[in-house]
C-alpha cells in the first residue's frame, strides 16, 4: 500500500497547486464576487497538506510494517476528497448544502492523523 499512498499523495499535490493557480486567475473574479475566496483557499491548503501527509506515510511504510498505518491512509484520501470537494463544490456552485458534509471529510482527516500517531507508537 505505501505505493498507492505515495501516488495518491503525488496527485494529490500536483492537483493541489493546480487548483489553487486556477482559483487565484481563472476563478478569481467569480470566488471574490461570492466571497468564497477563503473557503477555496483553506480547500486548497488542507488538499496539500494531507498530499504531504500521505507522501510522508508512504516513505514510513517502506521501512515500518503495521496494519494501522493503511487506515491512516485510507483515512487521508477519502477526508481529503470529501472535505475539500466539499469545499471545491461548494464555492463553484453556491449550493451551501455541501458544506454539511465537510466535517466529515475533516473528522476523516483527524483520524487519519490518529492512525499514524497510534501506527507509529506500536511499529517503531
Amino acid at each position: 500500500m505505501h505505493k498507492v499512498f505515495l501516488i495518491i499523495g503525488s496527485v494529490f499535490g500536483g492537483l493541489a497547486v493546480t487548483i489553487g493557480a486556477f482559483g487565484a486567475h481563472a476563478l478569481k473574479n467569480l470566488l471574490e464576487s461570492t466571497g468564497r475566496m477563503d473557503t477555496f483557499e483553506t480547500a486548497v491548503k488542507y488538499q496539500f497538506y494531507h498530499a504531504l501527509a500521505l507522501t510522508l506515510l508512504g516513505i514510513l511504510m517502506f521501512s515500518y510494517k503495521h496494519p494501522i498505518f493503511n487506515y491512516a491512509g485510507y483515512a487521508f484520501t477519502i477526508g481529503t476528497i470529501v472535505f475539500s470537494g466539499s469545499l471545491y463544490a461548494l464555492c463553484l456552485s453556491g449550493i451551501t448544502k455541501f458544506g454539511m458534509i465537510t466535517p466529515i471529510g475533516g473528522f476523516l482527516m483527524i483520524l487519519g492523523w490518529f492512525f499514524l500517531l497510534f501506527g507509529t507508537i506500536k511499529a517503531i
